[in-house]
Parts: C-alpha cells; sequence; structure tokens
C-alpha cells in the first residue's frame, strides 16, 4: 500500500468525515488518495491558518481529532497559531504537513536551508503540541499514526503535528488490519476520595462548582449534568465552561472572571468552598489577587498534575479524569443517600442577580446595547447548534450575555485568544453537528480571515454572522482609556473597517445593517427564520465605538471589585 493510501484509509477508519487544508506541492499525494474516499468531505480553505482553526472546533463538536493538512515551509507555519489554539484550550486534534524530500534535507549541514520551502517546522510545534512526529522512514507511519491519535485524544486532549517528507508519501508500505481507536477507560478512585470530597461539600453553607472547559473536552458533559442535577450545587462557569448548562437551568448562575457577571463574581466572594471541576484557575477567571482565595476551601479535579495548587495554593486536589471523577462520586452518593440543601444559598445568588443586570452595565450607551442585542439573538436561535465568538469585547458581551439552550455550544479562542478564529471555526463546527451555527464577530477579528467567505460560500454553509462594528478594536481601545490617557494609536489611529454588509454582498452572501434598538426584532427574524434559514447571512450591527465591556475587574484587586465603579491598581494584560 502507499504510504499517503494508508494515511487516507487510517482517516476513514477512525470516521474523521472532514479534513481541512489548503494545497500545496508536498500535500498533493495525501490529498490525492483521501480524495478517493467519497465520504470524506475536502474542505479547501484559503489560509493555512484558517483550516487549523476550523480543525479545532471540528475537534471540540465531535469529540474526535480534527485534521488539517499544510504544505512545507509558509504552509506549515502557517498553522501554529492554529495549533497553539488546539493545544491550550484542549481540543483533539492532528496536523499533517508535508516535508521535501528526506535527500533535500539539510540535516547537519551549517547552513539555512537546502531544499525549496525546506521548513523545521517540527521544532517550531514542540512546545505547543502533545507530541510531534518526524517520519524518517516508511515503515514507522502505521505506528505513528496510532501512537498520535490516540495521544490527541486521551488524558488532557490536544495536538498532535506529523511530518512527512514527500519521497516517504509515495512509498509502499506492508500495514495490518487498521483499527478503530478510542478513548481509554478511567478508573476511578477508592470511595474514600470520594467520601472525603462530599465531606467537605458538607460541612459548607455557601458552596460553589467553578465549570472549566474540561467538562466538554473530557467528554463528561452529560455525567456534569446529573451530578449537578444530583447535588443541587450552584455553578459558576469559567469562558471556555459556558455552554455547561443552559443559561435558564435553575443550578446555572453566570459566567466568572475578569468580564464575568458581576453578580456571578460576587457570589463567588461569598461562597466558603468553590468545587473546581476541569478548570486551570488561570488570571482571567481568578484575577491577579489569589490571596482573595485564601480564605475559602478549594477542591480541585484536574486530569493534569500541573495545574493543581499552580496559581491558587493549598486546594484540596483530585488528580483524576474527570468521566472518573463523576463516576465515582455519583456512585458514592447514590449509595449513601447523600443530600445537601442549597435553598438559601441559591435565593441570595438570586438578589445578586437581580440587583446587578447586565443589561444595566452600559446604562448610557447611544444606538444598540449589546448586552441586550445578544439577549434577543439568542432567544430566537433554538436551531442553532453552536455559537462561535471571536476575541474582543464582543466576546465579553457574548458570554456576558447569551442565553443558551441544551445542547448549543460556545466555542472562542480562551488560552491563545487569537482573533481572526470565528470565521473558520465555525465551518469546522457546521460541518461538525450539521445544523446552522452563528459567528460573533468585531470588525477587527472579521478581517483577519474574512477571505473564508468564500469556503462559505462555495460550501453554502448555514453559518450566520454577526459582525459587531464599533470601527476600532475595542477592547484594546478601552485598556488605552484605563493606562494610555485615551491615546489611540492603532485602535482608533490608523485603523479602519469596511462595510461588511457590501463585503459579504461581493462573496455572494445576503447581509443587513442595523444601527437602532427598533432595528432588531426584524433583523433577527430575517438573520435566523426566513425562507433562507439555510443559506449564510451575515448581519452587521453598528454599535457606539465607546461601548466598553463592563463590569471588568480592577485589575489588582479581588475578583469582586470591578469597573466601572473600582479602578485598577495595576496594568494587566487586556
Amino acid at each position: 500500500m502507499k504510504v499517503s493510501d494508508f494515511i487516507a484509509a487510517f482517516i476513514h477508519k477512525q470516521g474523521i468525515n472532514v479534513v481541512f487544508e489548503m494545497a500545496g506541492g508536498m500535500i498533493t499525494h495525501i490529498l490525492d488518495s483521501i480524495a478517493s474516499y467519497d465520504d470524506i468531505k475536502i474542505v479547501s480553505m484559503h489560509h493555512e491558518q484558517a483550516a487549523s482553526f476550523a480543525a479545532d472546533a471540528f475537534g471540540r463538536v465531535t469529540g474526535r481529532p480534527g485534521v488539517a493538512l499544510a504544505t512545507s515551509g509558509p504552509g506549515a507555519t502557517n498553522l501554529l497559531t492554529g495549533i497553539g489554539s488546539c493545544y491550550f484550550d484542549s481540543s483533539p486534534a492532528i496536523f499533517i504537513t508535508g516535508q521535501v524530500n528526506l535527500h533535500e534535507q539539510k540535516g547537519d549541514l551549517k547552513i539555512r536551508q537546502l531544499g525549496f520551502q525546506e521548513t523545521d517546522i517540527a521544532t517550531m510545534a514542540e512546545p505547543i503540541t502533545k507530541a510531534v512526529y518526524r517520519v524518517k522512514d516508511a515503515s514507522e507511519i502505521e505506528q505513528v499514526f496510532k501512537s498520535a491519535f490516540l495521544l490527541s485524544l486521551n488524558g488532557r486532549p490536544g495536538p498532535v503535528l506529523i511530518d512527512i517528507p514527500m519521497n516517504i508519501q509515495r512509498a509502499d508500505i506492508e500495514v495490518g488490519g487498521i483499527e478503530y481507536l478510542d478513548k481509554e477507560k478511567n478508573i476511578t478512585s477508592e470511595e474514600s476520595a470520594y467520601k472525603r470530597v462530599w465531606d467537605q461539600i458538607k460541612a459548607s453553607t455557601n458552596p460553589v462548582i467553578l465549570a472549566g472547559g474540561g467538562i466538554r473536552s473530557s467528554g463528561s458533559w452529560s455525567l456534569f449534568q446529573e451530578f449537578v442535577d444530583t447535588t443541587g450545587l450552584p455553578v459558576i462557569t469559567s469562558l471556555l465552561g459556558i455552554d455547561v448548562l443552559p443559561r435558564t437551568n435553575e443550578h446555572n448562575v453566570g459566567f466568572l472572571g475578569a468580564y464575568g457577571n458581576r453578580w456571578a463574581n460576587l457570589a463567588i466572594g461569598e461562597a466558603d468552598l468553590i468545587l473546581v471541576l476541569g478548570s486551570r484557575l488561570d488570571i482571567r477567571q481568578t484575577g491577579a489577587d489569589t490571596g482573595f482565595f485564601s480564605t475559602k476551601k478549594m477542591i480541585h479535579v484536574d486530569c493534569e498534575i500541573g495545574e493543581l495548587n499552580n496559581r491558587i495554593k493549598n486546594c484540596h486536589i483530585v488528580h483524576e479524569d474527570l468521566i472518573a471523577f463523576f463516576t465515582g462520586i455519583l456512585a458514592y452518593i447514590n449509595a449513601n443517600n447523600a443530600k445537601i440543601d442549597c435553598s438559601e444559598w441559591k435565593d441570595k445568588i438570586r438578589d445578586l442577580k437581580e440587583a446587578w443586570p447586565d443589561v444595566n452595565e452600559l446604562p448610557d450607551i447611544m444606538g444598540i446595547n449589546p448586552n441586550v442585542f445578544m439577549h434577543k439573538v439568542s432567544q430566537n436561535a433554538g436551531n442553532v447548534s453552536a455559537w462561535i465568538a471571536d476575541v474582543g469585547n464582543h466576546q465579553m458581551w457574548a458570554a456576558q450575555s447569551l442565553e443558551l439552550v441544551d445542547g448549543q455550544r460556545f466555542l472562542t479562542s480562551g488560552g491563545m485568544g487569537a482573533m481572526g478564529f470565528a470565521l473558520p471555526a465555525a465551518i469546522g463546527a457546521c460541518l461538525a453537528s450539521r445544523r446552522p451555527v452563528v459567528v460573533i464577530a468585531g470588525d477587527g477579528g472579521f478581517q483577519l480571515n474574512i477571505q473564508e467567505l468564500q469556503t462559505i460560500f462555495r460550501n453554502n454553509l448555514p453559518i450566520k454572522m454577526i459582525v459587531i462594528n464599533n470601527n476600532n478594536l475595542g477592547m484594546i481601545r478601552q485598556f488605552q482609556d484605563s493606562y494610555f490617557d485615551s491615546r489611540y494609536q492603532s485602535t482608533f489611529w490608523g485603523y479602519s473597517a469596511p462595510d461588511f454588509a457590501k463585503v459579504a454582498n461581493a462573496y455572494g452572501i445576503q447581509a443587513q445593517t442595523i444601527k437602532e434598538d427598533e432595528e432588531i426584532e426584524s433583523a433577527v427574524e430575517w438573520f435566523l427564520h426566513d425562507d433562507d434559514d439555510l443559506k449564510p447571512k451575515l448581519l452587521q450591527v453598528i454599535v457606539d465605538s465607546y461601548a466598553n465591556a463592563y463590569p471588568k475587574i480592577a485589575f489588582g484587586k479581588p475578583l469582586t471589585e470591578m469597573e466601572p465603579f473600582a479602578k485598577p491598581i495595576a496594568m494587566e494584560s487586556t
């Protein structure tokens, strides 16, 4: 069997029915082999970074590794941002790069390059992958793909990179039977471990769950929901954990962190025990003042030992996969008829939410209030499978105010924080779910991968695109207001945005623009529910150029002290 034929057969056997790529000479053998399978869709993107973001989202939605291919040199290096996004946000992915022939590689020669487009992508990618594989012999290929696939799926999911020289791709090999590979089964701890956790929860008066993205990436989402329904514990989510419960779920408190719902941060302030599930407690969640948590009992469950007792010290740690944890603790709770009553505590949280509604955080805004808009558009989007947010103020307004229903996903670039993520990620999410998805992007981020409008049009994908256009880079502009006396270099000054409705029309995509509150209802009806609801559409929403993302932690102060009422005492990194 030709190596490239094996690669195609392996991908097919794993049930991966979509691959993302931008063609180049060093992957032509692989593309030709994959194309022989009618039930694998090859999606040709217009930039390798876009292919990597699409693979990222495909992996998050399906739980199986997304696959992206790129040629050597610039094609391979263009994948790096998306590889990093997968690594930081725990997305399973296989990145395959073509490499120049072995005899064209410089090896130990003291030169910069021998072959045309020869680039050591493996060394560049090593810090942001679970592993890289430099294939040097065709006989390695079967074991390499098996190891890479299992590594991507198991433990904390993430990306792997396989770099394959052109001459190896066309070599012939003997292969055995190709197996379907799945996640390994995890063994739960002894009952005593769960008893210790439950005893601490039961002894508290104001317990709360902090739910992170690990709940989705571990595949433990349904077990988590069972755990919450069984215990009745209130749930506060990180940015990547927003989709673990519907907005209207009685246990869902809201979104925590630097731009979190004010009432959710205040609830964390009053909590006496925090059960952290699949969250790494990064600075965007906790603020800079980690001493704030020293008065609280912290139970931290994570599959990666390095994340435990990292930024927040003196936690009771449970080093365990979440599937194993939920399986074990639910068995203990059910066997012992363990119960707690959180009704008074939940009443307090409800009072906080009523006192600090998200739609009142921008009381003097001119024109469309973005938080109000997020509520209205999501209230009418029950048929949508996923919301994909780019990076910027619009991302925070979406996290604060979208009303997700059961099963809807919320995808964004969390750890990498990559502008330009949303549009190509929507392609991956849409093809994974085979249902409509909604993009929420700012005018700045949308321009980074705007070329993928052609991919959406060519494939006639039901992707609904919202561009929140404030005609500046709003999150950085807000940062400049705080720390640079409103000197707007490169955010207002030296920056501009096009009319995105006209751009969409140029790509053959229907578009509208709205500027006032009274236009929202009819625009949303057109956007989501008219006769063309399975066609791509773009809605440009013009908002005040000075609209801030509030509330926001006053950097250097505790999580509960938020702008605009409190002022920062140190400089953050936006």
